[in-house]
């Protein structure tokens, strides 16, 4: 491996012909990737600002490494974007350059800004000097569920800080191949997904598309990890239970990873049954890239996303903003976080940047309990996971897990909505799993296992939830709209 770890990506400065990248069955050498990128960092040129149409493809991938050889901060671009988003975001970033594939046709949005094509077919050449440490790499846009996207800055020291990080916690080193199908414009795809096995000099074979088939042939001919989310997860598991050889092939990898949103304990044990394989859990977000995960050589629980990565400083706090010294795994509180991983700010929002921290700590908004031997628990979400029902504060994520140990629960969501007696009623919101189920058995199934307070109040049947492009459930638009529309007599 290279030696120079000042460097983001240090392979590329003293490239080999070993494969980097490969996105479906169109791969590239260190070496040509390097070439191409430099090629790509010449047209970028000094633009302080870069967006890239964030496709899975390997022009992207050259895009994203040339414009952050050249120093530029990217921006990457989902291709799923509505216009008024796209709109926005070009807008409040004001990129210089828009880099896009062969033939690329910008939307709208872009109209009068300069576009350059990445193409493979060139000659190349040598990427320029390696940037300032301190200076902006990426402006990833939140995909908040309310509100328009807020621009997260993020620098190179923290990218590459993080990343070592999460390398030694998973042992992740230049022999490993990364399998996935993430995208390329969020945290989980492009930075651990993209840059982590740049970083240490390993291979990334990118899917393209999600595919159970594709995944377990890669694991077992050279894969050694997987990247995934709880919705990638649960449909291995449904396609392995049909083809016995996608479990044995998922087998052979040497770690699976779920992140983006908690993986059930339900599916947890059916990828162990049907692998052998125990799911590693880790949390991040795009202000702060990676908080926590479960170690290679650690305890895999199901529901925990294990201890901080190292240089990531986590505590736990109550309403009042007071420190909870509890690891008892009950006590709520929500995660406050430091460290070299934390973004810069968020892009022409001064207001919005100073309210996210509290004398120097990051406030995530995520709630979570502390076990004994300091593994983190997620609960849920401050504002749409906290529910105040009869005077208790309740976490939605506890009783939305309970519920998925039930055999004829598919899916499930579980929101608060104003009682006048109790000031929030627990509404659960499921997808059922095709056997016939009632609300009564549901509502005895939590209050059997759970605190009697915990129990919903109401069921809804839903023919499915709204999800983002990452697989998370989107709570803001479980009501009456929602309801009107999806839900069915159980």
């Amino acid at each position: 491996m290279c030696a120079d770890r000042a460097a983001l990506l240090p392979k590329l400065r003293e490239p080999d012909e070993s494969e980097a990248v490969r996105f479906g069955a169109s791969g590239m050498s260190y070496s040509r990737l390097a070439l191409v990128a430099g090629e790509t960092a010449a047209v970028v040129g000094r633009a302080r600002r870069v967006a890239v149409w964030a496709d899975a493809t390997p022009e992207a991938c050259a895009g994203l490494v040339g414009a952050l050889g050249a120093g530029a901060a990217v921006v990457p671009l989902s291709p799923k974007l509505g216009q008024r988003e796209l709109e926005h975001i070009l807008a409040d970033s004001r990129p210089e350059l828009v880099l896009g594939p062969p033939g690329f046709a910008p939307p709208s949005a872009p109209a009068g800004l300069p576009v350059h094509e990445v193409s493979l077919d060139v000659t190349g050449r040598a990427l320029p000097e390696e940037p300032a440490g301190e200076s902006d790499a990426l402006i990833v846009y939140t995909s908040g569920t309310t509100g328009m996207p807020k621009g997260v800055v993020l620098t190179r020291e923290a990218i590459r800080s993080n990343l070592d990080a999460v390398a030694r916690a998973w042992e992740w080193t230049d022999r490993d191949v990364l399998v996935h199908a993430l995208p390329l414009f969020h945290v989980h795809g492009l930075i651990l997904g993209l840059l982590g096995p740049l970083r240490v000099g390993g291979t990334l074979r990118h899917l393209v598309r999600f595919d159970s088939a594709r995944v377990a042939e890669e694991l077992s001919e050279v894969g050694t990890m997987l990247f995934g989310v709880p919705t990638m997860y649960r449909r291995l598991a449904d396609d392995a239970e049909r083809d016995p050889g996608i479990g044995r092939g998922v087998a052979r990898a040497r770690l699976l990873v779920s992140g983006s949103a908690a993986l059930p304990a339900s599916e947890h044990q059916r990828i162990a049954r049907l692998t052998g394989q125990r799911v590693v859990e880790r949390y991040g977000m795009s202000e702060t890239i990676m908080n926590c995960g479960v170690r290679s050589s650690g305890d895999r629980r199901p529901g925990y996303v294990g201890l901080p990565f190292d240089g990531v400083e986590l505590i736990l706090v109550d309403e009042g903003g007071n420190r909870i010294t509890a690891s008892d795994d009950e006590t709520v509180g929500e995660i406050l976080v430091r460290g070299p991983n934390l973004f810069r700010e968020y892009l022409n929002r001064p207001e919005d940047t100073r309210a996210a921290f509290i004398d120097g700590w990051f406030r995530t908004g995520d709630m979570a309990t502390r076990s004994p031997d300091g593994y983190v628990r997620i609960v849920g979400r401050r504002a749409t996971d906290m529910i105040s029902s009869g005077g208790f504060r309740i976490g939605a994520g506890e009783i939305e897990n309970v519920l998925l140990e039930h055999a004829a629960v598919s899916e499930v969501a579980v929101t608060g909505e104003q009682d006048p007696e109790l000031g929030q009623r627990i509404v659960a919101w499921v997808v059922p799993g095709g056997a016939e189920l009632s609300e009564r058995e549901l509502v005895e199934h939590v209050a059997g296992l759970l605190s009697f307070h915990k129990r919903p109040r109401e069921v809804r049947f839903v023919r499915e939830l709204p999800r983002n492009e990452l697989g998370k459930i989107q709570k803001g638009k479980l009501g009456a709209e929602w309801a009107s529309r999806h839900v069915f007599a159980g």
